[in-house]
Order: structure tokens, then sequence, then C-alpha cells
């Protein structure tokens, strides 16, 4: 395979990637290998190897005969979202602050001012996609084999999740970007002081900044998804 067909394959990639976590590419949406291989100049089969790498990675769900589909967001993987999240997060956050290396850490820093740029020029887009990028550095620090791909899968949806609810206008939600900024600095300062426990705990206290918002977001009229609440987490206001 010469360098410009291995170039082009990883331009497609991650393009890919990105236009699925802006939900650019929607969620259950099937693509177009035509028209894939026509706009990034690359033949069938390396646009295969392609699809076939993203759906080991969970961007897309491969159908005999009818393709590649962009990864669905059905109310089943929602509530498993839920579910998972708080877990996956502290044990990942727990891990990092045990493992992160001074690169890894300068990396996170560098991450973090992308990420309070995006917010401070309104750009959803780049937002969800720092804070994604954010939490897969943090993912990289736990080196963990077992965890990898349970937090990957689980920061593809947060980010399509965060594509479709923080949007910029919404002034209610200004303050809570603050805080998850804020937050953000405080993963830095005790992944880079070593602080398991405290990493720890900090990624339930991140993770129930906006569940509730989400849950009521993504969770249709009547209905409740159970135990979206991380387990030791203290309850809402106003909640019996």
């Amino acid at each position: 395979m010469s360098d410009e067909t291995r170039s082009k394959k990883a331009m497609c990639a991650e393009d890919l990637r990105r236009r699925i976590l802006t939900q650019a590419l929607e969620p259950g949406s099937y693509l177009d290998e035509t028209e894939i291989s026509e706009a990034y100049q690359i033949s069938r089969p390396p646009l295969r190897e392609i699809l076939r790498q993203l759906a080991g990675e969970g961007y897309v769900v491969l159908h005999e005969n009818r393709g590649a589909q962009v990864a669905p967001m059905t109310h089943k993987t929602m509530r498993n979202f839920f579910v998972a999240a708080p877990m996956i997060y502290a044990a990942v956050s727990r891990l990092a602050a045990q493992h992160a290396t001074p690169a890894q850490i300068m990396r996170l820093k560098d991450a973090q001012l992308l990420f309070r740029a995006a917010i401070r020029d309104g750009d959803a887009a780049t937002r969800a996609l720092m804070n994604e990028r954010f939490h897969a550095i943090i993912g990289e620090m736990a080196d963990n084999e077992y965890l990898a791909p349970s937090l990957r899968r689980l920061l593809i949806d947060h980010t399509r999740i965060g594509m479709t609810f923080y949007s910029p206008r919404n002034r209610a939600l200004a303050e809570q970007r603050a805080v998850a900024a804020d937050q953000h600095d405080q993963f830095i300062a005790l992944i880079e002081a070593g602080d398991a426990d405290a990493s720890a705990d900090l990624a339930i206290a991140h993770w129930e900044l906006s569940r509730a918002e989400i849950e009521s977001f993504v969770t249709p009229a009547g209905m409740q998804i159970p135990l979206g609440r991380a387990p030791g987490a203290e309850p809402e206001r106003g909640a019996s």
C-alpha cells in the first residue's frame, strides 16, 4: 500500500469519526460507500477496511447486504449508557491518577485549553470534540485494555448527545458549562497529584453535573430510565 493511500485512509477514518461524533452523520443512517469513495478518492477495498475498523471501535454497525450503519441510539442503548457511565468514568479516572505520565498530562492540559476556547467561542461542535478528546486522554492514562473499548463506546454516545443537547444558545446551561470546565481543571490537578480516590469521586460528580438534564432530554415523556444516578451520589434537590 502506498503512502498516499495510507494518508487518504487515515484522513477518511478521522473525518468519518468526526462526522459521526458531531451528528453530521445521524445515528442509524446508512453510509453510501460510493459517495465516500469518491469524496476521499479511495477504492472500495481500503474503504471497507476503514469501515471494519470503525465497526470495531463502535462508530458503525456492519450489516450483510446493507453495508455500514452509523451506530444507532435506541432507548435500550441509552438506558445502558446511563447505567454504565458512572462506573466506567470512575474506574478510568482512578487508574489514570495511578498511571498517568508527564507527557499525557501535558496533552490533557492542551485539550483543556482547546475545550475552554470552544466554550468561549460558542462552538458547540469543537466543544463536544474537545470534551471527547479530554476524556479519551484520561482513558489512555488508565492503560487498561478491558476498560478502553467500553470508554471509547461510551464517549461516542456522550459526544453525540452533547451535540444535540448542549446548544451554545441555551443560556440556562452556561453556568453548567463553566462548572464542567472547572472540573476538568480539577481532574488535571488530581491526576497530576496521583490522588486516585479523589479522581474517582470527581468523575462521579462530573457525571452527575449533567445526568439529570441529559436524561430528561433523551427520555420520552412519562418514561423513566432507572439507575441513572451513580451509586452513592447525593439525591437531587426536591427529590424524595
